[in-house]
């Protein structure tokens, strides 16, 4: 008798994901259901005094008004979790091994390509360099003690240098120290970089950069972050 096809596995409905992100988002910020409480009686309040000072003043349109002012509390309160869940996870995950490549491979939109996998990495200190192309050019970013990253941000960026001659190179760090950039703000800090490659050099350097790339897969990748366990997930 054939086996039968497993199963697809069944995705979190939207409540599910609404209840998640709360949950992940009030252990950070406590006193979060009593804003988003606020935020829904002042959009209702906001809906009766609209319709009590927009003629005609009648009872259907009072609770009409209500409830559109009821629905834009709703919003603002799913916009208000939403900003402090990405908040909670930066924080959460801030000083990880790992967190680099989380951030770089699901924060910076299509324009940058990244792989959670860094291009180097010390297997005894988990210090780790990651590497994006996108239209601002390369950018390697070193996690870890800066110090004892020099060799291994060295060693990318001339590999870069090789098969991208021309292609700005910019070099950051994840930290808190002098010229570091907190992993809060590292996408923001990427994204502004100034455009100076089209698509299809884009393209180009991708390919290049990958038929050269040395494999990493015999090397321990940095543990200690699960992204779908640091992050709860979104509604669609």
């Amino acid at each position: 008798m054939a086996k039968r096809a497993p199963e697809p596995e069944k995705r979190p409905g939207f409540f599910s994901q609404i209840k998640s992100l709360f949950r992940f988002t009030r252990e950070a910020y406590p006193w979060l259901p009593w804003a988003q409480a606020a935020i829904l009686i002042g959009g209702v309040l906001l809906g009766l005094l609209a319709g009590y000072l927009i003629p005609p003043f009648q009872v259907w349109t009072l609770v009409l008004w209500a409830i559109t002012g009821l629905m834009l509390g709703v919003l603002g309160a799913l916009f208000l979790m939403t900003r402090l869940s990405t908040s909670a996870m930066y924080t959460k995950i801030d000083g990880m091994p790992g967190a680099t490549g989380h951030v770089l491979s699901t924060s910076l939109g299509r324009r940058w390509q990244a792989s959670e996998t860094p291009v180097g990495i010390n297997p005894k200190t988990q210090e780790a360099v990651y590497r994006t192309v996108g239209r601002g050019g390369i950018v390697v970013v070193g996690e870890g003690a800066r110090g004892r990253l020099t060799r291994l941000v060295n060693e990318e960026r001339s590999r870069a240098q090789r098969v991208a001659h021309g292609v700005p190179i910019t070099v950051l760090y994840v930290g808190h120290g002098e010229d570091e950039v907190p992993i809060a703000d590292l996408a923001k800090t990427i994204k502004k970089l100034p455009k100076a490659i089209d698509k299809s050099t884009m393209a180009a350097v991708i390919r290049r950069i990958d038929s050269v790339s040395q494999s990493l897969s015999s090397l321990p990748i940095p543990k200690g972050i699960d992204p779908t366990k640091v992050r709860a997930q979104r509604p669609r």
